[in-house]
């Protein structure tokens, strides 16, 4: 080899190392998930293998391997023969409410793995891969990657930053809630706001059936849920209309935007949450951005190549791109309200 910077490449090997120790990781720990290996050493650790084997019904030996790569992952810690989870430890893989929570992203990136073949297919074809058609239960996977961000801002954070809009939900308000997947934006505002009444609409129709399952389960009378498309719901004279997460996977954008405005009622608000990013590559090369735009390369952009027009902003669009197509709907006011380490969230009126 000649011209190789020894430094420079032991670094390179070194990080591709600790990714591979990553990817590795995907399979044991939604193991660990399923199987409630993690909630049960929290609850009853430190503990041998052999005791956690007992209160959990599994194998010693297949167990004693995966708490082995489990410390050397730093995901669980060994001491003296004794496995346990510390506090940190616990609240990214053991407490399903918690907003540091990252087993669906463990579960997004399996589903990444399984769509691989579709996803090569449309990097020949460009028409990419509809949401329908994405491999194994990534609809799921994705509901359960957003989760804990929803439950632990949506209501506390990211309402009350919109210009009056908690008012307005607490004595009776309309609310569309457009691409709400499995519907648990939706139905965390409907719990939170029993005076309002929610629709949530979403084009594929498998997700709208596990959104009408979780709120029947719920018990909620305030919300229902139909398919629909963004550039073309059923229904006016909306409050508040939201997209979470959602609006960089449409095919038009645009056409969604100016829907969405002729839906409002004056005065009504649009709250526009998306992936948190910068407006240039070079301020999303750091380790949120390498996450989002991988998610993208295999999720956002094929989704949305295979519909309409295909506009495929992907999931680093930058609130300045993002704020151009909310204006071309008619919008005349856009803001970030609030933001977190992963999302931002637009105003728009």
């Amino acid at each position: 080899m000649t011209d190789v910077n020894e430094i420079r490449l032991k670094e390179l090997v070194d990080r591709v190392l600790g990714d591979l120790g990553g990817a590795f990781s995907v399979p044991l720990v939604r193991i660990g998930h399923e199987l409630g290996l993690y909630r049960t050493l929290k609850d009853i650790g430190p503990a041998t293998t052999e005791e956690l084997a007992d209160a959990l019904g599994c194998a010693s030996r297949n167990l004693r391997e995966w708490l082995a790569a489990q410390a050397a992952s730093g995901y669980v810690t060994h001491e003296r023969g004794l496995f346990s989870m510390t506090p940190e430890q616990a609240i990214v893989f053991a407490e399903p409410n918690s907003p540091v929570n990252l087993i669906g992203a463990f579960d997004t990136a399996a589903a990444m793995v399984q769509n691989q073949p579709k996803v090569q297919s449309a990097f020949k074809t460009g028409r990419g891969v509809a949401w329908g058609d994405q491999a194994g239960c990534m609809f799921c996977a994705v509901a359960r990657l957003f989760r804990p961000g929803y439950v632990n801002a949506l209501v506390q954070d990211w309402l009350p930053a919109l210009d009056g809009v908690v008012d307005r939900l607490k004595a009776g308000a309309t609310v569309a809630d457009v691409g709400c997947g499995h519907g648990l934006s939706t139905i965390l505002m409907a719990q939170a706001f029993p005076n309002s009444r929610f629709i949530g609409y979403d084009f594929h129709a498998d997700s709208i059936a596990a959104a009408t399952a979780h709120a029947r389960a719920d018990g909620l009378t305030n919300v229902r849920f139909e398919i629909g498309r963004a550039q073309d719901f059923d229904g006016r004279d909306f409050d508040l209309i939201t997209c979470f997460d959602c609006l960089h996977d449409m095919g038009d954008p645009k056409a969604a935007a100016a829907h969405i405005r002729k839906a409002l009622k004056e005065g009504g608000v649009w709250m526009v949450v998306e992936p948190m990013a910068g407006d240039t590559l070079e301020e999303n090369i750091n380790p949120v951005g390498r996450i989002y735009y991988s998610a993208s390369t295999m999720i956002c952009v094929p989704t949305s190549l295979a519909q309409e027009t295909g506009l495929a902003l992907g999931a680093q669009a930058g609130e300045k791109r993002l704020a151009e197509v909310i204006r071309s709907g008619g919008f005349t006011h856009v803001r970030r309200a609030a933001q977190t380490p992963l999302n931002m969230v637009l105003e728009a009126t």
